[in-house]
């Protein structure tokens, strides 16, 4: 926004405030008229004075200043000192500029590139790229980044401010915490400081480093935390604790640091709500970032081995029973099974497809979103009592959960993907038939 100054229409001209002096009059002397012209004379002389020390004065501004152009059209330049950034000495325990956090830090952040590769409608394979962000953690190539940056990524790459770029190997990632370490085969980084999320408050300044849009590269944007412990839903459905603040974040920023005003990373900046179905303005300053203290004993975990260890696993695909269709079958809402793995602890305790469960140790269950959240709440060993209905009869299951582990995860996946192809084919086959009503929707993205 551009404000124009000019001058204020209702600003008046300075006056005095003595009693006039009337022809005639006898001042305060007794001398008629002399009094009048005296003043008139000093007038004058304050006049002339004020004339010589605006002139003086302009010259006294332009000696200062320099003067551009000449005549009565006159343009001033000024000078200053160039900002101090002094980074020899930063222990994240003094407070920092924004320039002085940019400078010891800017080389830390990367940007991230990768290639796509996906299969197209007639079968033919086709690569796409996309960009984001990251940071390096430790001095030997370690780089946190958000899992959604290098998904499905048959290749990833990452550059520094300097124009060195490197090849780097996904180490693991963590998709319901949306994190991702990268490691490339380098040495003598400068790692970022760790900080600690729980500390920072309501209304504190805080930086983003990123590339946003994949182009403007290594920006720097700036602003406060707006509010803490945010529940957001992303776009595939999962639910996450963020940090909510007004620093822009745009497409491309995604897995860059938020650092507060010590220099160090409280946040992974994640999202940006850009549309609400409840309203047709614009929205603007909604920023969320993943709290560091949320991950950091994954990111250990990935680094060290690969997953995250202790996460547990049950063996099921789902999918959500809807209200409508809760009410129009007679059914509960719920997480209906879709498919059991025979070999998990679901088909130890007694789960089939085509249960819905609606409860885990008496929190009730209505979308397979809440089973997600629900499941978080434990670990691999743990033993939860499922409420489950099975053909109208409502049943209680002991589980003792699995150990979520990569093996696991891709042996789901290839019997989601296989499941998936199969309810195509089967739709395909009915489409034409006016009586055919699929009533449970997509399969759930996540595995449980």
């Amino acid at each position: 926004m551009y404000y124009d100054h000019q001058h204020d229409p209702w600003e008046s001209p300075i006056e005095t405030t003595g009693r006039p002096v009337e022809s005639g009059n006898v001042s305060a002397g007794g001398q008629p008229g002399k009094k009048k012209k005296g003043g008139a004379k000093i007038a004058a002389l304050c006049l002339v004075c004020a004339l010589v020390g605006g002139i003086v004065g302009s010259a006294g501004v332009a000696a200062a200043t320099g003067v551009l152009g000449g005549g009565s059209t006159t343009i001033y330049e000024a000078t200053r000192q160039p900002t101090v950034v002094n980074v020899s000495n930063i222990t994240g325990q003094e407070q920092l500029t924004a320039p002085e956090i940019y400078a010891a830090y800017v080389g830390s952040t990367v940007g991230i590139t990768t290639e796509i590769v996906t299969t197209n409608v007639w079968g033919q394979p086709v690569s796409a790229a996309a960009a984001g962000s990251g940071f390096v953690i430790t001095e030997d190539g370690y780089i946190l980044t958000n899992y959604h940056v290098i998904e499905g990524a048959s290749s990833i790459q990452v550059s520094f401010i300097d124009g060195t770029t490197y090849d780097a190997t996904l180490v693991g990632g963590e998709e319901e915490n949306d994190i991702a370490v990268l490691k490339i085969d380098a040495t003598g980084l400068t790692p970022v400081l760790i900080g600690d999320s729980d500390n920072v408050r309501v209304g504190e300044s805080v930086v983003a480093i990123g590339n946003p849009l994949g182009e403007l590269t290594f920006s720097m944007t700036q602003g406060i935390i707006s509010a803490r412990d945010r529940s957001i839903t992303m776009e595939n459905g999962n639910v996450m604790n963020m940090l909510q603040t007004d620093v822009a974040i745009n497409s491309g920023n995604s897995g860059g640091p938020l650092f507060d005003m010590y220099g160090q990373v409280i946040g992974i900046t994640s999202a940006k709500l850009s549309s609400s179905s409840s309203s047709e303005a614009t929205i603007e300053g909604l920023g969320f970032a993943i709290p560091i203290n949320d991950i950091k004993d994954m990111v250990t975990d990935i680094m060290e081995n690969g997953y995250v260890t202790g996460k547990p696993y049950m063996g099921i695909t789902v999918s959500t029973v809807p209200q409508s269709i809760s009410e129009r079958y007679g059914m509960s809402q719920g997480a209906l099974v879709e498919s059991v793995d025979e070999s998990s602890c679901a088909a130890t305790a007694g789960l089939q497809e085509g249960d819905i469960i609606t409860g885990i140790d008496g929190t009730t269950i209505v979308s397979s979103a809440e089973l997600v959240e629900a499941k978080k709440n434990y670990s691999a060993g743990d033993t939860v009592t499922l409420q489950v209905e099975r053909d109208g009869q409502a049943l209680s299951l002991q589980l003792t959960f699995d150990e979520d582990t990569p093996e696991r995860r891709a042996a789901q996946e290839k019997a989601l993907e296989e499941q998936q192809q199969q309810q195509d084919q089967q739709q395909q086959q009915d489409q034409n038939d006016p009586d055919f009503f699929w009533p449970f929707g997509e399969l759930s993205p996540w595995f449980y």
